[in-house]
């Protein structure tokens, strides 16, 4: 892949937004040809992620995607028919609702994640395994505040 000639007029940022937006546009394109493979959006993607490891109401799951609560009850409906999610009443209030992953949820997050490494392997094994292991704690210190 060749890079492309700079662009003499356009603004120079710092080094770090210059090299961080064009890696989030690779890994976004990645995910996209992932999700599109597997019949999947890119806000699905993000919600089956975001399942993989809780099991959040569905007013906390909207408002950490940004979404209207009816975009997300619509989008759920379609992954519960699908079989990929479940919904069940909260513990502590019975009046809200939370949403998890179904076993074949988590066997298709679990696929999922084996392609995205095997898409991201060619990038990331440019990388030792030292440098690799400090670039995923710089990363998740990063986004410590919950933006995961």
């Amino acid at each position: 892949m060749r890079k492309p000639t700079p662009d003499k007029t356009a603004p120079r940022g710092d080094g770090l937004t210059d090299a961080l937006v064009p890696t989030a546009f690779v890994t976004m394109a990645l995910l996209n040809k992932i999700g599109a493979e597997n019949d999947l959006s890119l806000t699905l993607l993000r919600v089956l992620g975001i399942l993989w490891d809780r099991r959040p109401r569905m007013t906390e799951l909207a408002d950490h995607l940004g979404l209207e609560k009816q975009t997300m009850s619509g989008l759920i409906a379609r992954a519960e028919k699908r079989g990929l999610v479940g919904r069940a009443p909260n513990a502590v209030d019975g009046r809200a609702t939370d949403v998890f992953l179904t076993g074949e949820g988590a066997k298709l997050v679990q696929r999922l994640h084996g392609q995205m490494q095997q898409a991201l392997a060619p990038l990331t094994g440019r990388l030792s395994a030292t440098d690799q292991r400090q670039l995923q704690e710089l990363l998740e210190r990063m986004l410590d505040d919950g933006t995961r």
